[in-house]
């Protein structure tokens, strides 16, 4: 059967189909035995079609295939098992050489926590001792002395056994390094000699050309969907039927949806549902980014997600709504408030900024709450903490907080409020990075939540180890297989010749493997790898290193990060009284400290000119003010401040006096707001006000715009 002929088949089918539902339509009103049956044997019909398709698309791909000599099919398959071959002996290698850092570890357990704890234990049952004023209470310090002192005899014993083995296997430490050095060189052979028998294989003329495409995009649909999936989304309606019809036809579409991994669990038909919707909500999506952008939605909300609405509201949307999902990100792209990369990303890139849980106002929530309480974590230069740098500054480490979650809030703003342990700060930065239209992924690894961002530089991991360090809930397992598609996928003429390879894979019935790291693949599907390798040699790309590591599980960093501190202008510091008496300070304008401090920070304000920020993380640190009064007398104080969590307050001293003013500071999760007026006293002329922070629990943030002073009497 011809392609012509395939598709006046179809039509006849979607004819016959059309009369079918009419007929049933007119018979709603009247009950019917037959209308369901005869759905029944049409869905069974159509499914055949289907089928019948998808079997015809194989004949004819498998007929316009490469015959591969079967010498250098052989030749390749052996150079591939030699590789692998070589990658255990680097392994086993390296598992030889890590034995030694395993020992010296198990030494540095004895010496430390092991004889170190029983020696606090004696010096802290010692000092029971002394103090013990009773039978009792020396008998328990007796006991427990014993007990340490036995501890500590039995860690001498195993500091002396461990020793000796890590004396003799140091012994052994330079062959070691030397033999993983060796395997390591000889992999390197194995994995060129691979590739040269890859081009030798004398595919690339094949894969560089697009005329089976169509044919392929085609086949991969019907595959991912299957004919009785597609049949049964088919038949809830003509319109269905006519999605589905359309689709098929349009192989242009079908390319773009299978180049971007499919629609999520091959439910095509629903895909193609929500991309005319929101075709038909907005005429802005049918070209460039925003087209993108839509097909992306399309793709992964075909399955629905559940929506993570606040705890107490009741009445919320059980899943996301894709068309308004689209919609919101179009009127933030619209407006700039994304990422200046939003416009560039391809349809892949997209499904994973949009494929979040959370309600759409508060993705707007995340991008306001950003630019007014920490714009420096928006307009950073560094590309890899951009955004994301709040979890390191916002989110404390500890869950000991987490049960006073509010349930008016929603799940992410309650991170904000309480923190997390490693879950949760995991969660919060893939969502400040969704909010602003960065692409990011889950990439956990063993006993930790980690994440993976897009950057203008490439992927990159923050909050754990680097790559190679664990895996991602995509279909690339291994993270570094989910890297190097990340980095083939910057080449798109060069993927396109991956994909093509894949797709055949999928034609001759080879199981889907999509990473070297992540399973065995057959030839084809090996064929499409190893050709991805081989681009991303030549391109000599390099992994970026991860950032954050350090603050995984902890609250303070190690590692000294710089301060974008704003440069101050007489402008910035002006204070201004009006006609009325009224002071007006900026934030900015301190007396002490002059000069951003790392704990004090002076940067841009949404709200124009500039505004103080007082940092989660560090010690506590006062800041002041002096200036002129046009009056004495009371004074009512007010700040326009943002506050990220709650039970804060800044205890104010006016001109060095006894009995501090208490000024509460709300809770705005992270909106402009301004506090309830304290009163103070000023003198005539020179005024100092000094402010020193106070937070119930643990130490909090907060970022203060300007103060103001209005006279009471």
């Amino acid at each position: 059967m011809t392609d012509n002929q395939q598709r006046m088949t179809m039509k006849a089918t979607t004819l016959s189909l059309g009369i079918l539902f009419a007929l049933v339509s007119l018979a709603a009103g009247a009950p019917s035995m037959v209308a369901p049956a005869a759905r029944a044997q049409d869905s069974e019909e159509l499914r055949q079609r289907y089928a019948e398709t998808l079997e015809e698309l194989r004949a004819k791909i498998s007929t316009a295939l490469p015959k591969v000599r079967e010498r250098r099919k052989a030749a390749y398959q052996e150079a591939r098992a030699k590789e692998r071959a070589a990658e255990e002996a680097v392994n086993a290698a390296q598992k030889q050489l890590d034995e030694i850092g395993s020992a010296r570890g198990l030494v540095g357990h004895a010496k430390g926590k092991w004889i170190g704890g029983a020696d606090k234990g004696i010096a802290q049952a010692k000092n029971k001792l002394e103090k013990a004023t009773t039978p009792a209470e020396r008998a328990a310090a007796k006991e427990e002395l014993a007990h340490w002192e036995k501890n500590r005899e039995d860690g001498v014993q195993a500091l002396e056994e461990r020793q000796a083995k890590l004396d003799s296997l140091v012994r052994e430490e330079p062959r070691r390094k030397k033999n993983l050095e060796a395997a390591r060189r000889a992999c390197a052979v194995a994995e060129g000699r691979t590739l040269d028998a890859v081009d030798r294989l004398g595919l690339e003329r094949f894969l560089a050309k697009d005329r089976l495409d169509a044919r392929l995009a085609e086949f991969v649909v019907l595959f991912e969907a299957t004919p009785a999936g597609l049949a049964e989304f088919a038949m809830q309606g003509k319109e269905h039927l006519a999605l589905v019809e359309r689709l098929l036809a349009d192989s242009d579409l079908m390319l773009q949806m299978v180049v971007a991994d499919g629609a999520r669990n091959g439910a095509y038909g629903q895909a193609m549902k929500i991309y005319a919707d929101i075709q038909e909500a907005s005429r802005k999506a049918g070209t460039g980014a925003l087209q993108r952008l839509a097909l992306a939605i399309a793709l992964e909300h075909a399955v629905p997600v559940e929506q993570r609405n606040p705890t107490g509201l009741a009445a919320a949307p059980e899943v996301v709504d894709p068309v308004q999902r689209y919609l919101h990100y179009e009127e933030a792209f619209l407006a700039n408030a994304l990422d200046p990369g939003f416009a560039g990303l391809s349809v892949w890139d997209y499904r994973m900024v949009v494929d979040g849980n959370e309600p759409d106002e508060t993705l707007a929530w995340g991008r306001q709450m950003l630019s007014n309480y920490r714009p420096d974590h928006v307009y950073t230069k560094d590309h890899r903490w951009r955004y994301v740098e709040s979890v390191r500054t916002d989110i404390r480490y500890g869950s000991q907080d987490n049960k006073l979650d509010r349930p008016d809030l929603q799940f992410f703003q309650n991170i904000l409020m309480n923190g997390g342990i490693c879950g949760r700060r995991a969660f919060f930065g893939r969502f400040i990075l969704r909010a602003h239209g960065v692409p990011t992924t889950a990439r956990p690894q063993r006993g930790h939540a980690a994440l993976a961002r897009w950057s203008p530089d490439g992927w990159v991991v923050c909050l754990g180890g680097g790559w190679g360090a664990g895996w991602t809930k995509t279909r690339y397992g291994q993270d570094r297989d989910f890297l190097a598609t990340t980095q083939a996928r910057e080449h798109e003429d060069a993927y396109l010749k991956i994909k093509r390879a894949q797709w055949v894979g999928d034609v001759v019935g080879e199981p889907r493997v999509f990473g070297l790291l992540s399973g065995k693949p057959a030839f084809w599907y090996a064929v499409a790898l190893d050709r991805q390798r081989a681009l991303l040699d030549d391109a000599k790309v390099v992994a970026l290193a991860a950032v954050g590591e350090e603050l995984g599980e902890a609250n303070e960093s190690h590692v000294e990060y710089a301060v974008e501190a704003a440069t101050l202008t007489e402008e910035d510091r002006r204070v201004v009284v009006d006609r009325e008496g009224v002071i007006t300070i900026p934030a900015v304008a301190t007396s002490e400290p002059t000069r951003s401090t790392g704990k004090i920070i002076f940067m841009p304000s949404n709200l124009g000119g500039k505004q103080l920020h007082y940092g989660r993380n560090g010690g506590a640190q006062s800041f002041e003010y002096t200036f002129d009064a046009p009056a004495a007398g009371r004074y009512g104080l007010t700040a326009r401040v943002v506050t990220p969590s709650w039970k804060q307050h800044l205890s104010i001293t006016v001109n060095g006096a006894a009995g501090a003013v208490d000024l509460a500071l709300p809770h705005t999760v992270g909106m402009w707001q301004t506090t309830p007026p304290v009163e103070v006293e000023l003198a005539l002329g020179r005024n100092v006000l000094r402010f020193a922070h106070r937070s119930e629990g643990y130490s909090k943030g907060f970022s203060i715009r300007d103060f103001t002073l209005t006279p009471t009497r």
